[in-house]
């Protein structure tokens, strides 16, 4: 669930459609010149009564999500196969429930500065508070957690899990997570000039810096079976670096990505010709989108079709990862390369095989990147069993 619409369907559709979500900010009290990928209907909405104490937009949005595409009645499959205390619960969030503390604070009492009585931390700003809700909400009782590396964290929960489920820990899964706008998040961006005043372009000679949306995703992973049926969607690796080259920049030479892409094959024991279609990380910043290239070209050469998906989303921070895994799916089990939607002039300077148009194409296994801040990075290959 993001801006271009709720559940599985009306992802797929904006994505053949080439139908952006992003629009001018019009967020809570922003005053910035930039488009953004809000989630509507948010401030009107509340989670469940029984579990009031943890209503905040991240966990409105996280509610949301789950009840799409039968997802919690998956779950609850899997619930009575394998008992709840046997599916691990690991997601990741940027800022959690961070709005809810700035709301808190504009409400402080005056004299002595106290935050309102009603204010609950631990239930909301909390980033384990989105563990701690999904896992009460589906009524699961194995480990939980909540990674927060910026970007990437819902791309790493699928190695969390693959390793919880390759220890034996757990049977089963839940892997996702959310990130909602907040003011930190768009004037922390702003501050650091990464923040563009019109919708993002990807690998654009005139990019000029990121769209940020809000968004959140979720899969259920299970051990997978001998023979997995045809259509199956099965994650065949995952690869994982920190490059600690900068606390915002990436490496110039993309370090850190290469070598989580070259352990992301390695793990699913292929070679790049065998990846039908790259999921970059793509952020529209000059130097991102720079350091992606070359990492890119230096492990797959040119050949390999690759595109950005923010054009659609906007930059999903904390929930990027989960929502480019899903969108890859989509295009696999829809035979459908997204092209890069609002880029309109690509950048001489980079060399890989950048797509602009939409196309039709039979897609096996596809690579999803997601490159978070102090080089924390992570790439999903993901097959379609034939």
């Amino acid at each position: 669930m993001n801006c271009l619409g709720r559940g599985l369907r009306a992802v797929a559709t904006a994505l053949r459609e080439r139908r952006s979500g992003l629009a001018p900010c019009a967020f809570d009290t922003v005053a910035l010149d930039t488009y953004v990928g809000e989630v509507g209907g948010l401030d009107d909405y509340r989670v469940r009564g029984e579990l009031a104490a943890y209503d905040c937009r991240n966990n409105r949005l996280a509610q949301l999500t789950l009840e799409q595409d039968g997802f919690a009645e998956a779950v609850g499959r899997a619930r009575d196969e394998y008992g709840a205390r046997r599916i691990g619960v690991f997601l990741g969030t940027s800022t959690s429930g961070m709005l809810e503390t700035e709301l808190a604070y504009r409400r402080r009492d005056p004299k002595t500065g106290a935050l309102p009585a009603d204010f609950r931390y631990a239930e909301t700003q909390n980033a384990f508070s989105l563990a701690d809700f999904v896992q009460r909400s589906l009524r699961l009782g194995g480990p939980s957690f909540v990674v927060s590396s910026a970007c990437s964290s819902t791309a790493k929960v699928f190695g969390n899990a693959a390793r919880m489920v390759a220890a034996g820990i757990v049977d089963a899964a839940v892997v996702g997570g959310a990130d909602t706008l907040c003011l930190t998040t768009l004037y922390g961006f702003h501050s650091l000039g990464l923040v563009s005043s019109a919708p993002c372009r990807p690998f654009d000679t005139a990019r000029d810096g990121i769209s940020i949306g809000e968004g959140a995703g979720f899969a259920l992973l299970e051990r997978a079976p001998g023979s997995p049926a045809a259509g199956t969607i099965m994650l065949l690796g995952v690869g994982e670096s920190c490059d600690a080259y900068h606390m915002s920049a990436p490496h110039p030479e993309g370090a850190g990505a290469k070598l989580a892409m070259q352990r992301a094959l390695q793990s699913a024991g292929l070679t790049p010709p065998d990846i039908d279609y790259i999921n970059l990380h793509g952020t529209a910043t000059r130097s991102n989108d720079a350091s992606e290239d070359k990492a890119v070209v230096d492990v797959f050469g040119a050949r390999t079709p690759c595109s950005s998906t923010k054009g659609w989303t906007g930059h999903l921070l904390g929930a990027a990862g989960i929502t480019e895994a899903i969108i890859s799916i989509l295009a696999m089990e829809n035979d459908l390369l997204p092209g890069s939607l609002q880029t309109k002039e690509l950048d001489p300077a980079l060399r890989c095989n950048y797509q602009l148009e939409n196309r039709e194409q039979r897609l096996a296994r596809v690579l999803s990147n997601s490159f978070g801040f102090g080089g924390s990075n992570c790439s999903l290959v993901l097959q379609r069993a034939a």
